[in-house]
């Protein structure tokens, strides 16, 4: 039997970043569907290194494009290359003569917005990034945002702020928290990157900016390091970085197959969006409910109590039963709980966590006090529940949430929300 010829590809990623990690994951993902005999050259530590990149002696390359580095290092490369990067509005900044696989940008923000505007809210505002060469995706969304902000006839309110580095910091955390205040409230931002979106959160958290009463905020990237991060799980829309991959991978197999070359570009859409409390915007018109709620939603897995919530708002007790009781038909305890178990579910939903770890980390004092809640709320235990989800693919947004404010109890109550919206 006559074995495939093995090529040796080079995947040209800086895969410290998300987007190229998630890529290079599409790649593996086709090469594993279709048994492809590549031998693959990538960094022992992820970086990508240019020089001497155009005269690899290999059969093909697969590169990241957005960084114009190696856009020019790889012009007029004599193998077959293709791209993956950002979209553009101008057909002229595409890279001549090159197969292009884009995520799409202005769809990105278009969904990151349309979903700040089915929250209720009214005004909204971009974060992105310093204008630079190597930006060039961001400054395509800042543009899908004016876009969409003329199209509804939203004046476009845009921040770029600083490049992140420790010596500016400060300084660039001051600048955030002054752009913050002067904002209209309540507000939605799209940032351009979870990257940005989780600075911009540690700034409103350290300004005492309730989030997302105040500022709703949602990222792009759905990256699970800025969720560990953050004291507020950040939404964040997901890129259909896996299917960019495969997508380049199939045109990359047809070169090498003889294939003539194709130079039409491929836009990739947004696979969904993973909501979560940064911009689940609930309009409250109590104050110290806002205040409340945001100190519960930063520290309701440590174990806080009903005595301390108040504390930080500054009244008693039951004065602030009261102003739960009113606006939001509950108690204390049941928003601190309802945070708690979506905490629990959320961790159930994405790790092969035990039990024991969820009571830790959520903040239940006891396994058991875990068990009697899940069965309580939900009608399942945490492993039934983690199976229905392995099961249906689909979890729900804020179980806790949806029970607690239907006054609903036990599995027959139904979850409105889904944790991925397409």
């Amino acid at each position: 039997m006559k074995l495939p010829r093995l090529h040796r590809i080079a995947l040209c990623f800086n895969a410290n970043k998300i987007f190229d990690r998630d890529v290079i994951a599409g790649i593996a993902a086709y090469l594993s569907s279709r048994r492809a005999s590549w031998d693959l050259f990538l960094e022992e530590d992820f970086r990508l290194r240019l020089p001497g990149i155009a005269q690899w002696q290999g059969d093909g390359i697969i590169a990241d494009f957005d960084d114009p580095a190696v856009a020019q290092a790889l012009a007029g490369s004599r193998i077959p290359v293709v791209a993956v990067g950002g979209s553009y509005a101008d057909e002229r900044d595409y890279p001549p003569n090159v197969p292009y696989v884009a995520t799409d940008n202005f769809k990105l923000i278009k969904l990151a917005y349309e979903h700040l505007v089915e929250a209720g809210l009214r005004h909204f505002a971009m974060f992105s990034l310093p204008e630079a060469m190597e930006n060039r995706w961001a400054q395509e969304r800042e543009n899908a945002f004016r876009s969409l902000m003329r199209r509804d006839n939203l004046e476009p309110e845009i921040f770029r702020g600083q490049r992140t580095s420790a010596p500016s910091w400060d300084e660039a955390v001051a600048q955030q928290i002054a752009w913050l205040n002067g904002l209209p409230k309540p507000v939605g931002i799209v940032a351009v990157s979870d990257a940005r979106a989780r600075q911009l959160l540690q700034a409103c958290l350290m300004a005492g900016i309730e989030v997302p009463e105040q500022v709703a905020l949602i990222g792009i990237d759905n990256d699970p390091l800025a969720r560990v991060l953050t004291r507020v799980p950040l939404s964040s829309v997901i890129q259909g970085t896996h299917e960019i991959g495969r997508a380049a991978a199939r045109l990359l197999d047809q070169l090498l197959a003889g294939a003539p070359l194709n130079t039409a570009r491929i836009l990739v859409p947004p696979a969904g969006i993973n909501v979560l409390a940064s911009s689940c915007h609930e309009p409250v018109k109590n104050a110290r409910v806002m205040r409340a709620r945001h100190f519960i939603r930063q520290y309701a897995c440590q174990g806080i109590k009903g005595d301390q919530v108040a504390d930080y708002v500054g009244v008693s007790r039951s004065t602030l039963e009261a102003y739960f009781r009113k606006e939001l038909n509950c108690s204390v305890h049941d928003e601190i709980l309802r945070f708690k178990l979506d905490a629990a579910t959320s961790m159930l939903s994405r790790d092969s966590c035990s039990t024991a770890d969820v009571a830790q980390r959520c903040g239940f004092t006891s396994i058991q006090y875990l068990l009697a809640v899940f069965k309580r709320e939900l009608g399942c235990t945490p492993r039934e529940y983690q199976a229905r989800v392995a099961t249906t693919g689909v979890s729900g947004l804020s179980e806790g949430a949806a029970l607690f404010r239907a006054g609903a109890h036990g599995a027959a109550a139904r979850v409105d929300s889904p944790r991925i919206v397409g």
